[in-house]
């Protein structure tokens, strides 16, 4: 009961706020108002769930027959919708497996089965014609003898771990199991130390039994379902690996396949637990230290061996025709300015939650909006619904198209709004701190389905009944919850991190159960309307939020993009980056200092013969000066802009649209030309992927990675690049409060 008391106070609380709209009149932001609850009318969740159904009856990976008829039956829709509509192919290259052969040769021998079971229970696991199997795309083909080494997520403080018991694994086949990181960081870890090969399993503490019921009685991964997806070195680009910074047309001047830095070094293979078990259980050696332990019934060991393993991997190199569908609303008085949604709608077998749960959605969403056109209404933007190709090899279609129109979407992009995945549960909103206020309004305006109260006000609830101290004190605060920042993992990365648009990336989730299939054949529409939104009433409120997004941004009478969050995750990631600092500072005093009096032996493992560590090189001492000063003037520029804003509504359409140009480019200048260090194609100096995390985001990324990794004239050379940026942005900032003020 006392969580429902909460959300009752924070409702009433909230409820007394102001139901204005940021970027409208208070006239306009009334028939917005109104226009939204026709919107919401014009919804036909019968609609969704068909489209799921259909769309997720047979394989549609990237290059399929089924991939194909997806896309042209979306295009067909958006088309059939008033929309005018395109297919926009590209050709990237897409590896797909020719032979795939996995044997314990020592102690015993065992023969991997790599097969995922048909069930009675689900209609479209028996579907096996154009079927891609258990396999990480893009990983070497590789012939590969040698001993088995676990090394638990396979992350780098796991290589530290097994380093200081002494354990090598160059020449070795490292067994890794999923979670913790992107799962193209292991085979690239294990590569950098030496290893000949990697392996992936599901553990079932992570996502099996140890987690829930595992399928058909529950959502949650079984014995035999293995997770494929690619271990393309996407944190150095994403995209076709053959031509980074060009679309991949026919014509495209292509790099050598060897030449392709993205393209894995090393065998890699995903395996269920269920064949990973006979491995674990022939290896010897140190017995694995309580954080390496998983969920099966064994004692975990380390290694190496005895256990020897052969692995064998062969693929077809070919291109694949990545197929994307551009369908465009014409705006009227601003029809420069685009407002582009995006899903993607490959799937690695049926992809029902991943991504048709997203994109099913969208394409409601888009029919609704069509709908109000049809009333009489017009967008005052063009809209663009984008459903591309490939996203589950490396982001193929999206940031391909990307590329190849980088010039006019840098001119003409107001922002990118993608949905991939959703299920029941808590509204989900990450994405650029520009768009964090409009975020806010937008999740404040949708009512969850189950207990009919704002979702936002749900999510405060949440906070407030489950969070820590400072959570609670957030929840409590009637200002902005703050989104989360984006790394990558989706169709969103080229626009924001790539060319600069601002971007969100939204859906619902923390209440299903539909984690076990992801990226197996069980990801399914039986498994879905099971576990993860039965009723779809979730995938509903998914396209009211989306529809609001995509609506508000396209018809505000000026761009509600607000700068205040902005600076307080700026500030906020300084200081996180700054403290750790001083934490690795005093931890290595620390550590040197057991090193010195053999203290350090006595912590290790008594089992384990102690192998001295070497020293580390002491922290100096590093200047955040230029960013804490950048910081300042940034503040001092988004509170001239605030307290100017209420003018903007005043101003006359061609001031405007300058006063648009000017807002648009704000996520623009926090660009650098020369991008992050070893990875240029990456030029954003606020959001970008880890360079050892894949997915999760590292927040001023070229400072934050060199103290990290202890790169310390780096250091210097990335505060100056991300203050200037920051400075840069206050310079925009100021352009556009200065139209404000009609000067």
């Amino acid at each position: 009961m006392r969580p429902l008391l909460v959300t009752l106070t924070l409702t009433s609380i909230l409820s007394a706020q102001s139901p204005g709209i940021t970027g409208f009149t208070s006239a306009n932001a009334a028939a917005e108002s109104e226009r939204e609850k026709r919107f919401d009318s014009t919804l036909r969740r019968d609609n969704i769930q068909q489209w799921l159904k259909r769309l997720s009856s047979k394989p549609h990976h990237l290059g399929s027959p089924a991939g194909k008829e997806v896309a042209e039956f979306v295009a067909a829709q958006f088309k059939s919708w008033g929309y005018e509509t395109s297919i926009e192919t590209f050709y990237p290259l897409f590896p797909t497996p020719k032979l795939r052969s996995l044997e314990l040769t020592a102690p015993t021998h065992y023969t991997a089965r790599l097969d995922e079971p048909v069930l009675p229970e689900d209609a479209t696991s028996g579907v096996r014609e154009n079927q891609l199997p258990t396999y990480n795309s893009y990983s070497a083909d590789g012939d590969v003898t040698g001993e088995l080494v676990y090394v638990n997520y396979g992350v780098p403080s796991d290589y530290e771990a097994l380093a200081q018991r002494g354990i090598d694994v160059k020449g070795k086949i490292v067994l890794a199991r999923y979670g913790h990181s992107w799962r193209g960081i292991k085979p690239k870890v294990a590569a950098e130390h030496g290893a000949i090969g990697c392996i992936i399993y599901s553990d079932p503490q992570d996502d099996g039994y140890g987690a829930g019921e595992v399928y058909p009685k529950g959502g949650y991964r079984t014995e035999w379902s293995a997770q494929r997806g690619s271990v393309m070195d996407m944190p150095t680009y994403s995209g076709d690996p053959l031509t980074p910074f060009i679309g991949a047309t026919k014509d495209a001047v292509r790099l050598p396949r060897e030449k392709a830095a993205t393209i894995m070094k090393i065998p890699v293979l995903p395996i269920a637990w269920g064949d990973a078990l006979p491995l674990l259980k022939a290896l010897g050696g140190t017995v694995a230290p309580p954080q390496f332990r998983g969920g099966l019934p064994i004692t975990y060991h380390i290694g190496p061996g005895p256990a020897t393993v052969h692995l064998k991997l062969e693929f077809d190199w070919k291109l694949a025709p990545a197929y994307d569908v551009i369908a465009r609303m014409p705006g009227s008085e601003l029809a420069d300015e685009w407002v582009l949604r995006g899903n993607h709608h490959d799937g690695w077998v049926f992809g029902a939650e991943d991504p048709l749960s997203g994109l099913v959605p969208m394409m409601e969403e888009a029919r609704a909006v069509a709908e109000l056109v049809k009333t009489g209404w017009k967008p005052k933007r063009t809209i663009m619904y984008l459903a591309w190709d490939g996203e589950e090899p490396s982001l193929l279609g999206s940031t391909e198209w990307a590329e190849q129109h980088a010039a006019e979407l840098q001119k003409h992009a107001v922002a990118y709004i993608n949905t991939d995945g959703s299920s029941r549960g808590f509204i989900e909103l990450g994405g650029t701190h520009t768009l964090e206020h409009f975020a806010n309004e937008a999740g404040r305006d949708v009512i969850d389905p189950e207990r009919k109260v704002s979702a936002m006000d749900r999510y405060r609830a949440r906070m407030a009944a489950r969070g820590g101290a400072d959570e609670k004190k957030k929840a409590h605060d009637r200002g902005d919850i703050a989104i989360s920042p984006l790394g990558s993992g989706s169709d969103f990365t080229p626009f924001l991190q790539h060319l600069g648009i601002a971007a969100l990336n939204i859906g619902f989730g923390g209440e299903g159960a539909g984690g076990g299939a992801y990226h197996s054949i069980y990801d399914s529409y039986d498994h879905f309307i099971k576990f993860n939104d039965p009723d779809f009433q979730y995938e509903l409120a998914l396209a009211q939020l989306s529809g609001r997004m995509t609506m508000r941004l396209a018809d505000a009478d000026s761009l509600p993009f607000r700068f205040d969050g902005f600076v307080r995750a700026v500030g906020s990631y300084i200081d996180e980056i700054a403290k750790l600092a001083d934490t690795m500072r005093s931890e290595t005093v620390e550590f040197n200092r057991s090193l010195a009096d053999h203290s350090f032996e006595l912590a290790a493992d008594p089992l384990t013969p102690y192998v001295a560590p070497a020293p580390k090189v002491e922290v100096p001492h590093l200047n955040f000066a230029p960013l804490r000063n950048a910081l300042a003037k940034l503040e001092k520029s988004a509170k001239s802009f605030r307290d100017r804003e209420g003018k903007a509504n005043t101003l006359s359409l061609e001031t405007r649209k300058s006063l648009d140009q000017a807002l648009m480019q704000c996520d623009r200048v926090l660009l650098r030309p020369e991008g992050l260090p070893r990875r240029p194609w990456y030029r954003h100096q606020i959001y970008a992927p880890g360079y050892y995390t894949g997915y999760g985001v590292k927040t001023i990324p070229g400072v934050r990675e060199a103290v990290e990794e202890r790169r310390w004239a780096e250091f210097d050379q990335q505060v100056t690049a991300a203050a200037q940026s920051l400075e840069d942005m206050a310079k925009q900032i100021d352009r556009a409060t200065t139209l404000l003020a009609g000067n």
